[in-house]
């Protein structure tokens, strides 16, 4: 090879690279690339699935579904390679190379991970990306009530693919419709439904899931531990979702939607006072969330105010909302002409914010609406804000460039749900969750580092306010302030992950752990924000689960 001048260096490597499995290899990429082969009945050429930084269509597919643009720049660790499995078995041997040739892997199916750790590593390991986004079937079956969904089809595509087949049925996940769901549901998924069904997770009767050990297993063969766990557990701890077997609810024919803003102007801070003692309580077939950012004061150019936009969808029609808002929250001054009526599938577009009248094939795209640097914290709560305390609220986002939060409802069936019954514990009690976001355009560190200390300071204010012992968070709203998995070559310490964990899961996280130690013993799933393995000690004793 020394003698070889570069030109045929190069060509060499081209030839490799768009060459059978056949080919010698030395390189991360290029082991990665023969050990699928060897392990599968991969026989394409490298360039049609595996894209390394030094291909041109890296940083195209890379950035293809990625949210948080921060997660992006040059100074965050890449990939060495990232693969695009068209096929189950090629998902399960990515499992088994990623643990000869001893790489960390990362999983994506939708790449909306608030702090991009389905795409990015921060810890200290070369790193390969699985990305799923080939895998996005979906076969809707309307007379068993179900629908098999491969992990890395959009929630959006789940909707439309259901709408196709029926206009009274539909599946309670997210309002953005670009989430892929299969780590959507790891999460929770929750939606505008959730008041009346539950979320996604608890809507969930199958699954298939690759293991550490790089076999397929579906509920039966992974038993009911397992299946408890990957349903609102966090996404990627305990393997690589595959696809996920739906229950479908019945929604009406005509639903109805509204939008309605107040500023501080109109009277804002009492209507929303009353909303949270309103919030959870209202029927069920009502999800009104608020949407809560500045904008420039009507008629005073240059002067900013709060506006509070009570965005909803009600499972009905318009008369029998207005009566229900008439008797339990006629504060907000709703009228027949702020009611749309529709079908189902055109409240998902509205919901999102899709314009009027777009076609619901756009959800076929499956293309983000929402790219920006920005980071994201959360909290539940679980008593009103006062007013003063509300006013605190608005002087802090009236400091900010671009700050928004999102207050949404809980209660309906979401109180009636066990903390127990799936990972997910934020349950009765519960008020409302609070999601704060703070957003900037450019890929500047100091920029980032003041939005960053701002929503920190805001999320500091709220402390007297928020759910307490634990302060609890929501796991797919990822928040690395909370505590992090320090270093991927050791186990990550239980006692330092129970800090975030307890904050995520509650009590459920000990279940957690005991079900990673005995499905992933040695830890192969691991991230920032991992599920832990038991200490060795504790493993030897033979630590049975018990639930």
């Amino acid at each position: 090879m020394a003698s070889l001048n570069s030109i045929t260096v190069s060509f060499f490597i081209v030839l490799l690279f768009s060459s059978s499995c056949s080919a010698h290899s030395d390189t991360t990429p290029e082991k990665f690339y023969q050990c699928i082969c060897k392990n599968s009945d991969f026989s394409d050429p490298f360039s049609k699935a595996f894209f390394t930084p030094n291909t041109d269509s890296f940083n195209t597919v890379l950035n293809s579904t990625a949210q948080n643009l921060r997660c992006l720049i040059p100074s965050v660790p890449k990939p060495e390679l990232i693969f695009t499995p068209m096929a189950e078995s090629y998902v399960q041997a990515a499992v088994i190379c990623a643990k000869q040739l001893n790489l960390q892997l990362r999983v994506r199916s939708g790449g909306h991970d608030y702090e991009g750790l389905s795409y990015i590593s921060v810890m200290d390991s070369p790193f390969v990306i699985v990305d799923l986004s080939k895998l996005r079937e979906i076969d809707v079956n309307i007379e068993e009530n179900s629908a098999w969904a491969q992990a890395g089809a959009t929630v959006g595509e789940v909707y439309y693919r259901i709408s196709e087949k029926s206009k009274t049925h539909g599946f309670p996940a997210g309002l953005c419709t670009s989430l892929g769901i299969g780590g959507h549901i790891t999460g929770g998924a929750y939606g505008s439904m959730m008041r009346k069904f539950g979320l996604g997770a608890d809507n969930v009767i199958d699954a298939r899931i690759v293991n550490a050990n790089g076999t397929i297993l579906d509920r039966q063969s992974m038993g009911e531990d397992l299946f408890w766990a990957i349903r609102g557990g966090g996404g990627a701890s305990f393997g690589i979702i595959l696809s996920w077997k739906l229950k479908l609810v019945t929604v009406p024919s005509i639903v109805t939607v509204f939008t309605v803003p107040k500023t501080l102007e109109d009277g804002a801070t009492k209507i929303l006072y009353k909303w949270q003692q309103v919030a959870d309580k209202i029927d069920d077939d009502l999800f009104m969330r608020v949407v809560i950012n500045v904008v420039d004061k009507k008629d005073k150019k240059g002067e900013r105010t709060v506006q509070t936009a009570y965005n909803s969808l009600f499972l009905g029609k318009a008369d029998r909302l207005l009566q229900i808002m008439n008797e339990s929250f006629p504060e907000l001054g709703l009228t027949q002409k702020d009611c749309i009526e529709m079908n189902w599938i055109e409240s998902i577009l509205y919901i999102a914010g899709f314009p009027t009248k777009t076609p619901p094939e756009i959800l076929l795209q499956g293309k983000p609406t929402f790219k920006n640097y920005f980071k994201a914290k959360s909290d539940f709560i679980k008593e009103p804000i006062p007013e003063t305390g509300l006013e605190g609220i608005w002087k802090r986002l009236l400091e900010e460039y671009s700050p928004l939060m999102i207050w949404n409802p809980y209660g309906g069936m979401m109180a009636n749900i066990s903390e127990s019954e799936t990972p997910f514990p934020h349950r009765k009690g519960v008020i409302f969750k609070i999601q704060y976001l703070t957003l900037w355009n450019e890929p500047d560190q100091e920029l980032a580092t003041k939005h960053i200390n701002w929503i920190r300071k805001l999320y500091n204010y709220m402390t007297s306010y928020a759910s307490m012992f634990p302060r609890e968070a929501y796991v797919n709203y990822r928040d690395l302030d909370l505590g992090m998995n320090k270093n991927v070559n050791s186990n990550s310490s239980f006692v330092q992950a129970s800090v975030w964990g307890n904050k995520y899961f509650k009590n459920n996280f000990n279940r957690l752990v005991e079900i990673k130690t005995k499905v992933d013993p040695e830890n192969f799933f691991k991230f920032e924000q991992s599920i832990p393995t038991l200490p060795l000690t504790k493993k030897r004793k033979g630590k049975k689960i018990n639930h």
